[in-house]
């Protein structure tokens, strides 16, 4: 038979508070701890210490240059970046602006931009005054800040923000070019 000394505890309230230990564990453990800190390692325990640390060191450098290596023709940028051609159109914004890299390479984009910038002019002087000063200002605007995201990226070719930047530009850009299209069809406006 089991005595009273075996009976299962089901919550920490049928516990007593006042059962001491058989014995006290603080002088040991505070020994172990002291003997842990004060004296020093073995000097196999110190090599290996060392031994791991020079490791993680080499793991993580070479983790960062295979992801350079793999990295290197993923960015936007990769190693293509060519000066602009000089062709400008009447509103002075040059028609090859964009630097030559992946974002801007689409044909479709070049082919449709081109249209666009082709017949900006004429819906330009169809256009009332204030709303063709907006439109113009807007553009220059533009062009004016993928000029700096471009030579900003020239210097740091790699940096995601601003290639962000440069797409979220370009992407106003035609933006822009496309309301102004749109709004020169009869019956619409800006």
């Amino acid at each position: 038979m089991s005595g009273p000394e075996e009976r299962k505890v089901r919550s920490l309230s049928e516990l007593s508070a006042a059962i001491e230990p058989p014995r006290d564990l603080w002088p040991e453990i505070e020994a172990r701890l002291k003997s842990a800190s004060g004296a020093a390692a073995p000097p196999a325990a110190r090599a290996r210490v060392a031994q791991l640390r020079w490791l993680a060191a080499a793991a993580m450098v070479a983790s960062v240059a295979v992801g350079v290596w793999i990295g290197r023709d993923l960015g936007p940028l990769g190693a293509r970046v060519s000066a602009p051609p000089a062709a400008t159109n009447l509103t002075g914004m040059s028609e090859g602006a964009a630097v030559d890299a992946a974002y801007v390479s689409d044909p479709r984009y070049r082919h449709e931009r081109a249209q666009l910038l082709k017949s900006l002019q004429a819906q330009l002087d169809a256009m009332p005054e204030p709303a063709r000063a907006k439109v113009t200002a807007s553009l220059a605007s533009i062009e004016t800040a993928k000029k700096d995201l471009e030579s900003a990226l020239g210097k740091d070719p790699s940096n995601a923000l601003l290639q962000e930047l440069l797409i979220n530009t370009y992407q106003d850009e035609m933006r822009v070019l496309t309301d102004v299209h749109e709004a020169s069809d009869p019956g619409r406006g800006i």
